[in-house]
Formats: C-alpha cells, structure tokens, sequence
C-alpha cells in the first residue's frame, strides 16, 4: 500500500519564503498522517505563472534557495514539489523536484511546454526529456501539467516501461466547465494506461487566473477514490493498492461533489477577488453603487470575499438618476451592512458645462455630457481611493466591455474589474443564486426587474443602444470566444429558431467589437471565467483596419 498525500496549496507568486514556508507547513501535516508521498502544484515555490520574473537570474536564484530550505526540512517522506531550475547554459525548466531524506533524489523537467491562449512557456522554459521514473516503493511517473494533456506524451510512456502510479503536479487555470473537461481527461489516461493517476492541482487567484483546486486520485479502472475541494486549500489523502503487503490500518479517503455550474463560477468569482484584494495588501474596497444589477453583484461578491466591514459604497446621483435606483443603491447596502455614502454629481456636472459652455456652442448635447458624468463618478471614486487607500472595484461586465458601452477614465476607472468576464445574461443568474441563498433576499428585486440603463440622459435605456442582452450575448460568445465570422456566427445561430437573428444586427454587433479595441486594452484586470476572456486570451492590435469582406 502506498499512502499518498496531494497538497492543494495557494501560494503567492514572487512570496518564495512564504510560499517554502507552507510547503513545509503541508510536508510536516503529511507526515503526520503517515503518507508515503505528497506532491505539490507546478511552479510551487515561485507561484504561478511567474512571468517575466523568470528573466531576472536572481529570482532564479532565490527560488533555488528556497527550495533547499525545502530540502532540509524533508525526513523520510518523499515530497514531489514544483521549482525552476537552470542548467550550466543558463536554461531554464519547469521542474519537480523529488525530496527524500533531506536530500534532493531527482528532477523531471516538463515536456509539454503550453504556448497558447493565457500560456507563454515557450517564452521562459526549455523543453525537458528526462523519463521521470522513480521507485518509491513501487514505479512512480511524475510528470507537470500540460505532459498528461498529451495522449502520447511523457505520462503513456512512463505506464509502458511499468509504471504503477503517476503523479502530475498542476496549476490548470479555471475557466467555465473546465473542471469537468480536467476529471473527464484523468479518468482517461488512468484507465488507457492501467495505472493511478494522481492530480495536484493549484488554488487561489493570480492577477487575472483563477485555480481552483479539485486535485483527485483515480483508480486504473476509472474510478475517483479521493477528491479535493474547489476554490479551498486541501490536503487530499488516499490509500493506493500497488500490491505490497503493509501493517498499516488504511484511511478514509475524502470525495468532495463538485459544486454545480452557477455555483462554481461564483466561488471563482469570490476567491479572485479575495486574492487580488488580500495579495496586493488592499484593507478596503470602494464600489459606485448605481441601483442596478452590475454594482449589486459585485458589491454582494465583495462582502462575501473580505466582510461587509470591508466594503464601502459610494451612490452618485444625478439629475438623471430615479428615485427607484437610488432607493435600491441604499437598500442594498442596508442589506449588506455596509458603509455607504451619497455624493451627489449634480453641482460638479453643471461646473463642467459652464467651463465647456463656449467650446460646445452650437452643439446638441450628446455623448460628451453623458460622458462627463461617468468619469466625474470615476474621479470621485479614485479620490476616496487615494485618500483612504481603497480599492476601487469596477463594475463593468463582459457585454458591455465587449462592444465598448462603458467609459474611459469613468465607470472603467478602478484597480480590479471583478465581474469583466461574465456577460449580463449570466450576471442575472449569479444575483438570482446568491440571492436564493439568503432568506433576506439581499438584492432587491426591482433592480432585476427594471431595464438595465446607464442613466445618463431622459428615459436612457440600455437597448437605446444595443440589441436586448439575450440577443446580445450569443452573438459574442460565437464571435469572441469562438472566433467565428460574421456568416458562421449568423449560421450558428439560426440552427435554433429562439436565436435567429438578422444578419445585421450581427455585423452590427461584430463592428463594434472591434472598433473598440482600444478601451479593452486599457480596463484593469479582471477574473477570467470564460475559455476567451479579454486580455492574454485576446490579443488584438489596436491599430487594425481588417473587416470581413
């Protein structure tokens, strides 16, 4: 019997003690519940993805240092933990590290190096060739995230040459269904291969990427003995039958359910936040409570993440603004419990347009007055941001971003954009789940009946402007996330008659997409929760005049 222990660790990129100092932390906890082997997530003790940090030799250097204050804090457990190494031509590898009896035993280099959507291994890493076998008891393959993804890749030859169980220590960044895409892969290569497969995998958030944990044991015939939690540091124990006789009484091993479809990008949502705020040192967060939908998800998904004592809302009417939303801006934050404060944009708005009165003579008013109000909102959020050191969280969503109906330098103004990669259709359907879990219905339920507006003129109604978001939506999905063309995209969707749309409305859609470029580029972070998310996913020049012909 082999006891085998998977440490799903949240670690902090360029945090090399902190990070070596809950390695030993989980190695210690192993050995205590009498595991043979524990193994850590890829890049462990740099944290993940340390990007151009890997360019600096002396980051390289105090990450190899790390590691030996790992290594002398081994004792006969066998500890597989994620590193860079470099050799004598100054390459550097995507290592694992195998730790036994304070001593370094062996090193696998990754071999499948990802150079694709958020991946830009080939940029940093030279590819390894080492076989990765190591007997520890029994034959143990270890191999490094994208190497199972391989079908014929270092993790089937390793079972061939005999091979009982492999280990392949991960940080597979999370995006909408790809939990069930990893498990589905893991029971594959367990049963083709006739082996254990054991999967450490990564938790936590980092800048955009969310990890989310639900490392797992599978059996040679397919089967899933233990599991780890999504969104939450574990230790997963298992107990894997390699055909040595032992003593020892054997473990209940722990299967965690997964968590349904809408929950699971909540939880990400939350844990992203947590970890941008916590990570970067932030104490409190500022949000512009405007009524609507937007601000009350995201004001609800930051007191989940770092308490209500921790969140301060800031409602901004104007002369524009109903009695209904900015009833429902201080109703929510009663809800929430939160500080909340109305400062009206009324008098600083006239301001501007006395300033601007001779400059806009003969001009109707147009998209510069609406325009003005969001980044006089914008300022009065990154001034309470500086003086107080808050952190402003945007309130954008994926839609707008998308076709560019949001502001420069005005509801676009803040340090992390929480719900940027969700589109308004699901935003509804995370604030109608959130507020099902509360008896007290957080979120009023005039904010998910009215119209979405912006609120900038007389009776603005988003749908001024843009197709309904059930229209909207699925038009982006297939031509950002799909990439597909205009015609594609208007095939694609006339398949289901609920969906057919004009052919113009979709290069309508598509139009503004990529004129808009250029605001994308400049938006803060924000969580990725879809396959394609703006940013590392999406990198389109700026400067681009091809339109489909």
């Amino acid at each position: 019997m082999l006891r085998i222990a998977l440490a799903q660790i949240n670690t902090t990129v360029g945090d090399l003690q902190g990070n070596a100092r809950k390695i030993i932390e989980y190695i210690t906890r192993a050995q205590e519940m009498g595991a043979d082997v524990i193994a850590f997530p890829e890049l462990a003790v740099t944290g993940y993805p340390p990007e151009d940090l890997l360019l600096k030799e002396h980051f390289v250097k105090d990450n190899l240092a790390a590691l030996q204050t790992i290594v002398k804090e081994s004792k006969k457990i066998t500890a597989i933990v994620g590193f860079v190494d470099v050799n004598s031509k100054g390459q550097l590898f995507n290592a694992a590290a195998v730790i036994q009896n304070k001593q370094l035993k062996g090193v696998y280099y990754k071999q499948a190096l990802p150079n694709y959507g958020v991946f830009d291994e080939k940029r940093y890493f030279a590819v390894g060739k080492e076989k990765g076998l190591f007997v520890l008891g029994t034959k143990i393959g270890v191999s490094i995230c994208e190497d199972i993804w391989t079908p014929q890749g270092p993790c089937r030859r390793q079972a061939r040459v005999g091979a009982k169980v492999l280990i392949n220590i991960s940080s597979s960044p999370y995006h909408a269904g790809k939990a069930q895409e990893r498990e589905n892969l893991i029971i594959k290569q367990a049963k083709q291969n006739k082996v254990y497969v054991c999967y450490a995998n990564l938790v936590g958030g980092q800048d955009e990427l969310i990890f989310d944990g639900a490392s797992m044991v599978v059996d040679p015939q397919g089967k899933i003995v233990a599991a780890g939690k999504q969104f939450k540091e574990d230790l997963v124990v298992a107990n894997l039958d390699v055909g040595k006789k032992s003593n020892r009484l054997p473990i209940a091993s722990q299967i965690v359910k997964r968590l349904n479809p809408t929950e699971e990008i909540y939880q990400a949502l939350v844990l992203g936040t947590r970890d941008y705020i916590e990570k970067n040192n932030f104490k409190k967060v500022v949000i512009g409570l405007s009524g609507g939908i937007d601000s009350a998800l995201t004001a609800v998904i930051a007191c989940d993440a770092v308490g209500r004592e921790n969140v301060v809302g800031i409602s901004m009417p104007s002369r524009f603004t109903s009695d209904g939303t900015r009833s429902d801006a201080r109703i929510l934050a009663q809800n929430l419990g939160i500080t909340f404060k109305e400062i009206s944009i009324g008098t600083i708005w006239q301001s501007y347009l006395e300033t601007l009165k001779s400059e806009f003579a003969g001009r109707n008013p147009d998209i510069a007055e609406e325009n003005l109000q969001a980044r006089i909102r914008g300022n009065i959020l990154m001034a309470l941001s500086n003086k107080f050191g808050w952190l402003v969280l945007t309130t954008g969503n994926k839609s707008e971003i998308a076709v560019g109906y949001c502001t420069l330098y005005g509801d676009m103004a803040g340090g992390f954009a929480v719900i940027k990669d969700v589109p308004k259709t699901k935003i509804y359907e995370l604030a109608r789940f959130r507020n099902d879990l509360d008896p007290r219905k957080i979120i009023p339920e005039s904010i998910f009946t009215r119209p979405p507006t912006a609120e900038l003129r007389e009776n603005q109604k988003d749908e001024d402007s843009l197709p309904p978001y059930d229209v909207l939506d699925p038009i982006l999905e297939r031509y950002i996330e799909m990439d597909k063309d205009i015609a594609g995209t208007g095939r694609d969707l006339s398949l289901n008659k609920k969906n057919k749309i004009d052919i113009n409305i979709i290069k309508a859609v598509a139009n503004m997409v990529d004129r808009t470029e250029y605001k994308r580029r400049q938006a803060p972070p924000g969580i990725k929760l879809t396959p394609k998310a703006f940013g590392r996913d999406r990198r389109l020049p700026i400067t681009n005049r091809y339109r489909e012909s």
